[in-house]
């Protein structure tokens, strides 16, 4: 076993332990993202030389659903809750020889195309294993996303001392009911996972119910409503 797998083991082993985990699901449309990223993909990769992706709308709704429910955003220590006023966002990345998370450093204060560009270089230098140590540690939540792999439904384990972990799966069209008629739209299932002794159902649900709407019109990321 490498020293990198032997580590993440340890974490997972501890967040199982320390951690009363609990997580829940929703699915969201995808239709509207889709749409916007076909109408502005060539020009916006014209200007920044990055594609427009779907991760950075999850980390731009993300950073809205934490300011809505900040103990996700939140840690224990000891008997101690802390609260940030900042959002480092963790993006799970399949490296050369593990799966690693290096952060996003103020997402709040990062456009789409920064958000994009870092993913993309995280992505690049996490294949030849040249993610250095710092840049994954100091989370405060993380987005996991599955579905490139083609997983339609997961359990992600929250990365500790963070307090829950986002997770995407791929999209697939599927039957839903829009104004009494069943059409078929692509869905993607999305859960989160997240530590029960800070946060409640009610602020869980709630957060995931916020990202649904986020992405389902993506206008309202831009005027964060």
């Amino acid at each position: 076993m490498s020293a990198i797998r032997r580590r993440i083991g340890e974490r997972l082993v501890e967040a199982q332990q320390n951690a009363a985990l609990l997580t829940t699901f929703n699915e969201i449309e995808m239709s509207a993202v889709a749409e916007l990223r076909e109408r502005h993909q060539d020009a916006f990769q014209k200007k920044y030389s990055v594609k427009l992706g779907l991760m950075s709308f999850f980390v731009r709704a993300s950073v809205e659903a934490l300011k809505k429910i900040p103990e996700i955003n939140a840690e224990i220590r000891g008997d101690s809750i802390v609260y940030r006023d900042y959002y480092d966002i963790g993006i799970a990345i399949g490296g050369g020889k593990a799966l690693v998370v290096p952060v996003i450093r103020n997402t709040e204060r990062q456009s789409f195309a920064e958000i994009e560009k870092q993913i993309a270089d995280f992505a690049e230098r996490a294949h030849d294993n040249h993610i250095k140590v710092e840049e994954l540690q100091g989370g405060t939540f993380t987005i996991s996303n599955g579905g490139i792999y083609g997983s339609l439904l997961s359990t992600p384990i929250v990365n500790p001392p963070q307090s829950g972990v986002l997770g995407l799966h791929a999209i697939q069209d599927r039957p839903v009911v829009r104004a009494g008629q069943i059409v078929a739209r692509p869905m993607m299932y999305v859960a989160l996972t997240y530590d029960h002794r800070i946060v409640d159902g009610r602020e869980a649900v709630t957060f995931l119910k916020h990202i649904k709407e986020l992405i389902e019109d993506p206008a309202r990321i831009l005027l964060e409503v």
